[in-house]
């Protein structure tokens, strides 16, 4: 089953609406999505552990949006970084196959000796 709960905020945490109707509360983010399976388990008398249950908190203008978009960056800069590694243990590689020593693949790639070592022994 999958079940989509929205977070209001209020003076004292955050309501957990269900289907447009709040149905219980929280005082954290942090702790919504088990007191929502809590909630369902109790209404429904079952365990919710295989259930997908997704609380999305309702803020203000466009946040929600900015929080997503700010999170694939970090995603996407994760993704770059991996590949910019990829890339410079390739290059170091060919570098130091065309016989070129420690040294100079420091100096070429801009790094430490001692990253070169690292980038070729992998």
């Amino acid at each position: 089953m999958s079940y989509l709960f929205t977070a209001k905020r209020w003076a004292h945490g955050w309501e957990l609406q269900h289907n447009g109707a709040t149905v219980t509360q929280v005082r954290t983010l942090h702790r919504a999505e088990q007191q929502a399976r809590d909630w369902i388990s109790t209404i429904e008398e079952r365990d919710t552990s295989a259930d997908q249950v997704e609380v999305v908190p309702q803020l203000e203008g466009d946040l929600l949006a900015e929080v997503a978009a700010a999170r694939d960056a970090v995603r996407a800069a994760a993704d770059a970084q991996v590949a910019a590694a990829r890339r410079m243990r390739a290059v170091a590689g060919r570098l130091r196959g065309q016989g070129l020593s420690v040294s100079d693949t420091a100096h070429v790639l801009g790094v430490s000796r001692g990253r070169v070592s690292q980038l070729t022994d992998v």
